[in-house]
């Protein structure tokens, strides 16, 4: 696109003549806060060319390149003085000696925050085709499948929606089942969501299960919680055996355990950054066991973008996460994300996100 114009959004308002650092999160250990020091403009513009050029081609650039491709108002050795500004400041990287500059995470993380341009149209088109998307659904389960697969053919990126979950699930009922020397164990909270343990049985206590079952739903019904300090002597074999498993276990309030609609794993894989097996590797081990890992499960606002490290799983280290959480009526919380290279088209990719979760939002408040 020879001639292509940039847009430069403004700074955010600052303090100290600082953008603010969106990185002051639990998970935040590794960038300075010189990552987000305002920019020069013209080294904003030659930042913001070279993400856009790496995410289309894949390849480094020079300073040649992003005059003649993006119109910029300033001379080639301008353009490098920038280049290697910019690089010194840890927001550019040069892959090889002989090679152009590529965007480094902490550049992706301020072109994220600082010069993301708006999204294009075909978003606000997404919006119509969800509405009328809407219309079919017959269950929860079959929606969010559905959305999932268009935000995949939407982006070209690996999605995931969870079902929305109460932010505090508590134990509404114990149920217990003997089988020769096991005790078989079914905990189930007010959100219907149900666990399951498989403990030894301890010797001479069977006739304590029927007994230990009735004080259970006694105390969940009159208090909502388990008061082990008031256990009958008569129950404290079997009863003690069941307390250590529970706790031990912690089954409830763990969203990275709840399930995961999941749409793209294939288009995740083919992308050239994960060509290497030991890189793609992890992934898909996580893929397997535990797919709502990939969305952190408390995140620190209701929209965000996780760039490389920056993500709490390292199996993620090399990919960027785009989620954004919505609501139901009843207070459950879900995640809408979106998983893909570092390398994506973030104004594309967060617009969808928040389209997705927004209309959930509506659909279900």
């Amino acid at each position: 696109m020879p001639g292509a114009l940039l847009w430069i959004p403004p700074y955010p308002a600052t303090e100290r003549g600082r953008a603010p650092n969106p990185r002051n999160h639990p998970y935040d250990q590794t960038i300075s806060l010189t990552a987000v020091e305002l920019l020069p403009r013209r080294q904003q513009e030659v930042l913001q060319a070279t993400v856009h050029h790496y995410v289309d081609t894949i390849e480094p650039v020079g300073s040649k390149t992003l005059v003649q491709r993006f119109g910029l108002q300033a001379s080639s050795a301008t353009v490098r003085s920038a280049m290697g500004a910019l690089e010194q400041k840890g927001l550019l990287v040069q892959p090889h000696p002989s090679a152009g500059r590529i965007p480094s995470p902490r550049g992706y993380r301020h072109y994220v925050d600082c010069l993301l341009p708006k999204p294009g149209a075909a978003v606000h088109h997404l919006e119509q085709e969800l509405t009328q998307l809407s219309l079919r659904w017959a269950a929860l389960d079959d929606l969010l499948q559905q959305l999932a697969r268009r935000l995949t053919d939407f982006t070209g990126l690996m999605s995931l929606i969870t079902l929305p979950q109460p932010t505090e699930q508590r134990l509404h009922a114990i149920r217990l089942v003997r089988t020769d020397e096991r005790l078989l164990v079914m905990l189930v909270a007010d959100s219907s969501q149900t666990h399951h343990l498989n403990l030894r049985l301890p010797y001479g206590c069977a006739h304590q299960v029927a007994a230990l079952e009735r004080w259970t739903d006694d105390q969940l019904r009159q208090s909502g919680q388990l008061g082990w300090e008031s256990l009958p002597q008569q129950l404290q074999t079997c009863g003690q055996a069941l307390r250590e498993a529970i706790e031990h276990k912690d089954p409830f309030i763990s969203p990275n355990e709840q399930s995961a609609h999941v749409h793209g794993v294939s288009r995740l894989v083919a992308q050239p950054e994960f060509s290497d097996s030991a890189k793609v590797r992890p992934l898909l081990d996580l893929m397997d066991c535990n797919p709502a890992a990939f969305i952190p499960s408390e995140p620190c606002r209701d929209h965000w973008v996780w760039i490389g490290g920056e993500h709490p799983h390292t199996a993620l280290s090399d990919c960027s996460v785009i989620q954004s959480s919505y609501r139901s009526g009843e207070g459950s919380v879900g995640q809408v994300a979106l998983v893909g290279p570092m390398r994506m088209a973030y104004a594309t990719a967060r617009a969808a996100v928040q389209c997705v979760a927004k209309h959930l939002n509506n659909l279900l408040s």
